[in-house]
């Protein structure tokens, strides 16, 4: 058995879907699906049910997922122990968060941060959600920055994963204003004249709790998804544009709302709330991220992940 194999079984329970797997593990999807076939004769049992759409686990492969998560943890711990004896990097502490997090929060939140302490030494792996978790399982990183939300299924075991409030924010639906400072496009829209929908693709965490929002509304929403991106900034940049109504976070529209630039595209009820978390393993961790990890306030968390 290799653990590549396990990596492909995590990556193919977050996609569902094998060609989505087979890209994201960078190999063609005639070999992703040996590899998943090879796991299931080392199993010994059928782990996905491929007669669905998207595909489900069986209920071996619900028993074998816990199993998978905690060999590749403790294995990527121990590789994270063994490459601390002797690593000059030893007092570098390594974050991973998305794109829009790590243009439009990381910086300014190490700052606030150090003013309190001192400068640490730091690396930013930025990335796709769910290449962020994986970096964090891995043991790649001490620490995910992440938006996190009732409807985003990050896989991270409360057993074995804590995280520290960083900040509350909101996604706001943004358009461009008309003359009188009114939105171009006002939601709900009808059905006549549906708004345009800047959509995040399905790789994005806070893109599923929209969708979501959207399929649950009390009232329908008519919207005509006209452009599709994983990154924040790009969506913004194309509601600035005009090009349409996207969900944005409330802490990436200070100036634009400030300058009126972009102003909300509907009432509040419209609005998203989530949280901004740092998360990391409850295994012991360098020194030096034990301390940064000591400066943030702690309060009552929850089983999250």
């Amino acid at each position: 058995m290799e653990s590549r194999w396990l990596e492909d079984f995590l990556s193919l329970v977050d996609t569902r879907n094998f060609s989505r797997s087979a890209q994201a593990r960078y190999t063609t999807q005639p070999a992703f699906s040996r590899r998943i076939k090879s796991l299931e004769e080392w199993v010994g049992a059928q782990l996905f049910n491929r007669s669905t759409q998207p595909i489900t686990l069986t209920l071996s492969g619900e028993r074998f997922r816990p199993v998978a998560e905690d060999v590749l943890r403790r294995l990527y711990q121990g590789r994270e122990e063994a490459r601390r004896i002797g690593d000059v990097s030893a007092n570098t502490i390594r974050f991973a968060a998305t794109h829009s997090l790590s243009l439009n929060f990381f910086p300014s939140w190490l700052r606030s941060l150090e003013l309190r302490s001192h400068t640490f030494n730091t690396r930013l792996d930025t990335s796709q959600f769910h290449d962020c978790i994986h970096l964090l399982q891995r043991g790649d990183c001490h620490f995910l920055i992440s938006y996190t939300h009732p409807d985003i299924q990050m896989h991270l075991p409360y057993e074995h994963f804590v995280s520290k409030l960083l900040m509350r924010d909101e996604l706001v639906p943004v358009t461009l204003p008309d003359s009188a400072g009114q939105p171009v496009d006002r939601l709900p829209g009808t059905e006549d004249d549906p708004v345009h929908y800047l959509a995040y693709s399905e790789t994005s965490a806070i893109g599923r709790v929209v969708d979501q929002m959207i399929t649950a509304a009390p009232e329908p929403l008519h919207l005509r998804r006209v452009f599709v991106s994983h990154m924040a900034a790009v969506l913004k940049a194309m509601s600035s544009e005009g090009r349409g109504t996207a969900w944005l976070p409330a802490s990436h529209l200070t100036k634009e709302f400030a300058e009126g630039t972009l102003v909300p595209a509907g009432e509040e009820r419209w609005n998203i709330p989530v949280e901004v978390r740092l998360i990391r393993s409850r295994d012991p961790l360098p020194d030096v991220s034990e301390e940064l990890w000591s400066l943030i306030p702690s309060e009552e968390d929850t089983d999250w992940g």
